[in-house]
């Protein structure tokens, strides 16, 4: 081997050694042995900074698999409590875990999986007041939240501050994933213009099957990971539906509204 590439794998390799220790190392190096990821990729995995909007049925499999991944910042957010009917579907809490704030909860079980990264717990619901502080201090925000009212906030922010947002929801037998960057693909106003008024399809009224926030959760972590990579094609202007009954996925084209009042007068 020529001294030169001898010499600059040494200047790598102690590159390498400053940011990462042997044993984050060996714990991403499946990460990094993949095309797209590699030392670079993993160092910016580690200095990313996540907010999970909810810690239940997607914000379980977001945050587990965001921190399996080396997110070095996550924030989750939540202002409830573990109920028992939480456990069917909600991955991160178990029986001894009732009557426990969610986020505490998660937090415990995200920490013992990687002791390495930043978790920062927020115990309270999104509202006007709070939620532009909030997302101001991460770089992506993935939803795991249960309502149309925090999603719009959610969408709302993220457009005014040019942060990415993995749009989430599920419901009985289905799911649905779309990745909204500002300036550069429709937003969650472009397809739904107001907040349903009334009673809208929920869960507690019309159930879901456990495993479909575990899928959609799962789908919204490669979209954030690729959005932070920029690697592959994210699902930007493309709403993913998935029926597990038929076990079809949908990419379903959306376009920019020009006239939408959230996201129409942002450019890229």
């Amino acid at each position: 081997m020529p001294v030169q590439l001898i010499l600059l794998l040494i200047n790598i390799a102690g590159e390498v050694i400053k940011f990462l220790t042997a044993d984050q190392m060996e714990r991403y190096r499946r990460n990094m042995l993949l095309d797209g990821v590699g030392v670079d990729g993993q160092k910016k995995l580690l200095q990313s900074s996540v907010l999970v909007a909810g810690s239940g049925g997607l914000g379980s499999p977001v945050a587990y698999y965001l921190a399996a991944a080396g997110i070095g910042h996550i924030g989750l957010l939540d202002g409830d409590t573990v109920d028992l009917s939480n456990l069917q579907r909600q991955i991160l809490h178990f029986t001894p875990d009732l009557g426990r704030p969610k986020v505490v909860s998660a937090r415990e079980k995200i920490s013992a999986l990687n002791p390495d990264i930043k978790i920062s717990v927020i115990g309270q619901r999104m509202d006007e007041k709070n939620y532009k502080e909030i997302i101001s201090q991460f770089d992506l925000v993935v939803d795991g939240t249960d309502n149309f009212e925090a999603r719009f906030l959610i969408n709302r922010a993220c457009v005014e501050q040019r942060k990415p947002y993995i749009f989430g929801g599920v419901l009985g037998y289905s799911g649905q994933v779309m990745t909204i960057i500002p300036g550069q693909s429709p937003c969650l106003s472009c397809i739904f213009r107001h907040v349903p008024s009334g009673e809208a399809p929920s869960c507690d009224r019309e159930g879901v099957l456990g495993a479909i926030p575990g899928l959609i959760g799962t789908l919204e972590v490669a979209e954030a990971i690729k959005v932070i990579l920029n690697i592959g094609e994210p699902l930007i202007g493309r709403l993913l539906t998935c029926d597990v009954l038929t076990m079809q996925f949908m990419p379903v084209e959306i376009s920019r509204d020009p006239d939408c009042p959230v996201c129409g007068g942002v450019d890229v």
